[in-house]
């Protein structure tokens, strides 16, 4: 019993209370007055103390995702695989973006343009930090635990695929509907991975190459882009 409310509470934060954090930090200006540094180091710790609350989670309860999320397989496959879900993810990003530039989509939400590194430094958080926590964190949390806690209770892996895929997008609420959208979409393609492999590595890796491509290259790109009415109201 205690074991299943543990279960229970864990999973609303992850479909509930993380889609409402995103919400509030969408709506929270004074978000958008915070160094870009500070805006990294906040998401960095609010990921990582979500994780280790997750670990324990895990532990007392679901102690096969740690066998199944971390079996070990090839290199190669790992690699071919990661490469075939972030090449196609980033050329569909890239024709956004290009549909965006051009009017025929909405454009991005203010907070994302203020996550887009301009400096070495925040270059480097955003290679070797951010990334790489937002691709283990994110994975372990949706497509370690949640897939297979809602797999396990629900006793269909298509329910558990779409539920999980759908509390991703809503996690990035502050990216707006469009990215809320394209979050659940790569959810929905990062999944496949782990139920394909068995393993989040593939996932991880590839959840790791389209957010540091997205971040030094295709963000600069957007924001060089954009109007000269964005770029006043984002400095």
């Amino acid at each position: 019993m205690f074991t299943t409310l543990i279960a229970v509470l864990f999973t609303l934060v992850l479909v509930a209370g993380v889609p409402a954090l995103s919400y509030s930090t969408s709506r929270n200006s004074e978000i958008r007055k915070m160094p870009r540094l500070n805006l990294y180091l906040s998401a960095v710790f609010s990921q990582w103390l979500l994780t280790v609350v997750g670990l324990g989670v895990v532990y007392l309860i679901a102690r096969k995702v740690f066998v199944q999320g971390f079996a070990a397989m090839p290199l190669n496959s790992i690699l071919e695989w990661s490469a075939g879900i972030a090449v196609p993810a980033l050329l569909a990003l890239s024709l956004v973006i290009l549909c965006e530039q051009r009017g025929w989509l909405p454009r991005e939400s203010d907070l994302v343009y203020l996550l887009i590194p301009e400096t070495p430094r925040e270059k480097f958080w955003a290679v070797l930090i951010i990334s790489p926590t937002a691709a283990f964190c994110e994975e372990f949390f949706f497509r370690g635990y949640l897939l297979t806690q809602l797999h396990d209770w629900l006793h269909s892996l298509l329910w558990a695929w779409v539920v999980s895929s759908v509390a991703f997008g809503l996690a990035h609420f502050y990216q707006g509907w469009s990215g809320m959208i394209r979050a659940g979409l790569l959810g929905a393609l990062l999944a496949y991975l782990v139920v394909r492999w068995g393993s989040l590595y593939p996932a991880m890796l590839a959840h790791w190459m389209i957010d540091t491509v997205a971040l030094l290259w295709l963000g600069p790109w957007m924001l060089g882009k954009g109007t000269a009415a964005e770029r006043r109201m984002l400095e």
